[in-house]
């Protein structure tokens, strides 16, 4: 019988003869053991090769201890097969969010035999130590204003089924899916099509829609839960998925809003998503390439960029899912034609993506941030943040920081809160401003009587079970009996009062206020 997973085997046995035998031996792949650089290379150098599991974990480990006052690693959560989903972040203060510093994530391969995603990301990790290191004005200004967390393997299980093909050998499905047989990118919760529901009823300004019921009560893989968990401990911003199978940028929505046909579905947020789409394909040489016969030149009309649903549509796609559930905007990157390439093509792919990949992350910094708080100087958290005109709000983090992505020009803006009167301002984005503007509110609470509170869209059923814990926006609990954010409570069956509604009204003429207070 294994020895139980939880329990250190070194702790309890003084030898191997003894009979030690750890399940997750195989997994940690002697990752504790440093992995020596060949003779006479730099620390600075890049090895453009592909990585193991074991590999690119020491590399993302070893980086980490060299860039220890900009870097940390840490895990998500396990695959199926109990390997970490590992990330290695990058920012002045690592392991912790600070005041109005917006947070980006980047993603690759979420499907398992699109493998140059995870190695560009492991290079971009070495990339930034090292310039931070050798004192890169622009490396140094990034970090030092940006958290950035990357994550270079969703799927290491799937990859590991792709990598015992080779590179070169690989069909163009195998390892696509996690050890479950699950398409990650499929996987995630439909949030389109409840979006399309309540847009039809206009009844809602898309601001995190929960996550339904039933979408617990089907097979969700550990990745999942753990991408999901991850969204909600963590305000942030921007992402990126990376993948590979043709060379083009596409944008949300990912599910077409005609049923039978895949047809542009735009996103309200449309201008900046394509600005976003823009920033990496416009910087990317071999996108830019006029050729109409090279790999992704049918898009080439299109600037190498689409929306998703005028590409192909699906549902359970994870960029739909950022925005409908969080304050996220997510692109997908489709690095090249072939899935898995040769080890000699990573070096010209990674000098391909260096730069779309940096001027990526630098529009984070595109729009307005701030702070919303009372008259006190106390944040307030969970304020909405609308722009008129935009029908997709965003929300405010604990510590009442926010940041809001917009495109150029002039924009009305608008804090509000429950128990607080609404704010509004009047912005302007100048086209070249390349740093976001500062836009702070100071809400005033309302007077006496009952509350004002926001409405989100209409929920049938009980209160939703949440299997990651009940948490709430970035890892605050619940109280007991709360339900989601953008969930509202529901009348009793039929419209008609509450069985104690008649009491209370027999005691006086007046109807008791403080019973609607919810």
């Amino acid at each position: 019988m294994a020895w139980p997973y939880f329990l250190d085997c070194g702790s309890y046995f003084a030898s191997v003869e003894e009979g030690c035998h750890d399940p997750l031996e195989k997994l940690r792949g002697g990752l504790d053991a440093e992995e020596a650089l060949p003779s006479g290379l730099p620390p600075t150098f890049i090895h453009f090769t592909h990585h193991s599991y074991a590999q690119m974990v020491r590399v993302l480990r070893r980086t980490a201890a060299r860039c220890a006052h900009i870097a940390k690693t840490y895990s998500i959560g396990r695959s199926f097969d109990g390997k970490e989903l590992l990330v290695i972040e990058f920012s002045a203060r690592p392991g912790q969010h600070e005041l109005m510093e917006p947070e980006v994530k980047l993603i690759g391969n979420i499907h398992g035999n699109e493998v140059a995603g995870r190695e560009m990301l492991i290079y971009l990790a070495q990339y930034l130590c090292s310039e931070y290191l050798l004192g890169s004005p622009r490396i140094q200004r990034l970090l030092n204003t940006t958290r950035i967390h990357l994550l270079p393997s969703m799927n290491p299980d799937g990859y590991e089924v792709a990598a015992a093909e080779g590179a070169g050998y690989n069909g163009w499905t195998s390892g696509r899916q996690n050890a479950q047989n699950l398409d990650l990118n499929r996987n995630f919760p439909d949030l389109t099509s409840e979006f399309y529901r309540l847009e039809a009823s206009g009844s809602i300004r898309s601001s995190r829609i929960p996550i339904p019921q039933h979408y617990w009560w089907g097979k969700v893989a550990p990745e999942t839960k753990a991408i999901i968990k991850w969204m909600r401990t963590t305000p942030f911003v921007l992402s990126a998925s990376l993948h590979g199978g043709d060379l083009v940028v596409s944008y949300p929505f990912d599910l077409s809003k005609h049923s039978q046909e895949e047809k542009f579905s735009p996103t309200p947020d449309e201008k900046m998503f394509k600005l976003l789409a823009r920033a990496y394909a416009d910087v990317h040489p071999m996108m830019m390439d006029r050729s109409e016969n090279r790999c992704g030149g049918n898009f080439l009309k299109r600037g190498s960029i689409i929306n998703g649903a005028d590409w192909y549509s699906f549902t359970g796609g994870m960029s739909d899912f950022n925005y409908l559930h969080s304050n996220c905007f997510e692109i997908t990157v489709e690095l090249g034609c072939v899935k898995f390439p040769p080890e000699e093509a990573l070096y010209t792919i990674w000098q391909h993506n260096k730069e779309p990949l940096l001027n990526f992350v630098e529009m984070v910094h595109r729009g307005i941030k701030g702070v919303v708080m009372d008259k006190f100087g106390k944040p307030v958290k969970n304020a909405r943040i609308l722009v008129k005109g935009i029908r997709h709000d965003i929300t405010t983090a604990p510590d009442g920081d926010y940041w809001r992505l917009l495109p150029p020009g002039s924009h009305i803006v608008i804090a509000q809160a429950p128990g607080y009167s609404k704010v509004i301002k009047k912005v302007t984005i100048p086209a070249r401003m390349k740093r976001a503007g500062r836009v702070d509110f100071i809400l005033q609470p309302l007077g006496t009587g009952p509350k004002k509170f926001l409405l989100g869209p209409r929920r049938s059923g009980s209160a939703v079970r949440d299997p990651l814990g009940g948490a709430g926006p970035y890892g605050e609990p619940r109280e007991p009996g709360q339900e989601p954010l953008g969930a509202r409570r529901q009348p009793s069956a039929g419209g008609s009062k509450p069985w104690w509604w008649s009491y209370f009204t027999s005691i006086s003429q007046h109807k008791p206020r403080w019973l609607l207070k919810y």
